[in-house]
C-alpha cells in the first residue's frame, strides 16, 4: 500500500489555503509550497489554487506591487533586493523585473534617504571605517556598489558639512 501520509493538519486544503493568506498575502507558489508541504494531494492543491484565483483572493501582480511598495517604502531596499525576494516568493522573472522598473522613485534617491538616516549611527567612527559600514549596509539592502558608494559619500559628506 503506498498511500500518501495523512496531512499534517486536520483542516482542508482550502481552509489551510485561507488560513495561509488571513496571514499575509502570498504569491500562487508560496501557497503551493505550503500546501505540499502540509501533505495535501497535488491534484487538490492545484484546484484550491485555481479557485482562490478565479475569485481574486491569489493574485501574482498584486502580491507583487504590495511587495515592492513596501521594500522598496519601509524598508528602502534596493532593486536588485527587491527582484531577488519576489523571485524567492514564486514570482517569475519578468514579472519581478517589470514590478521592480515601476518603483516610484529612483533607486540614488532612495540610497541618498537611507544613508542619510543611517549616517547619524556612525557619528564618532572614523571616516574610512563609517564609509565602508555604510557602503556595506546599502549593498546588503541591495544596491549596486556604484550607488552604494555614491549615497554613502554624499551621507558622510552632508553630515559632516552640517556639524
Amino acid at each position: 500500500m503506498n498511500r500518501r501520509p495523512e496531512p499534517k493538519n486536520p483542516k482542508s486544503c482550502h481552509d489551510r489555503a485561507l488560513g495561509l493568506l488571513a496571514v499575509r498575502p502570498r504569491s500562487r507558489r508560496e501557497l503551493e509550497r505550503r500546501l505540499l508541504q502540509a501533505r495535501f494531494e497535488p491534484d487538490e492543491v492545484r484546484d484550491v489554487l485555481g479557485r482562490l484565483e478565479r475569485v481574486g483572493l491569489i493574485d501574482d501582480q498584486a502580491f507583487a506591487r504590495q511587495y515592492a511598495e513596501q521594500r522598496f517604502g519601509s524598508r528602502r531596499e534596493g532593486r536588485r533586493a527587491v527582484v531577488s525576494g519576489l523571485r524567492a516568493a514564486g514570482i517569475s522573472p519578468e514579472l519581478a523585473e517589470e514590478t521592480a522598473e515601476a518603483a516610484p522613485d529612483d533607486e540614488e534617491a532612495r540610497a541618498d534617504t537611507l544613508a542619510l538616516a543611517r549616517a547619524g549611527r556612525l557619528a564618532g567612527v572614523e571616516a574610512p571605517k563609517a564609509f565602508a559600514r555604510l557602503t556595506s549596509l546599502l549593498v546588503r539592502r541591495g544596491y549596486s556598489p556604484e550607488i552604494a558608494r555614491g549615497a554613502a559619500r554624499r551621507a558622510l559628506n552632508l553630515k559632516a558639512g552640517g556639524d
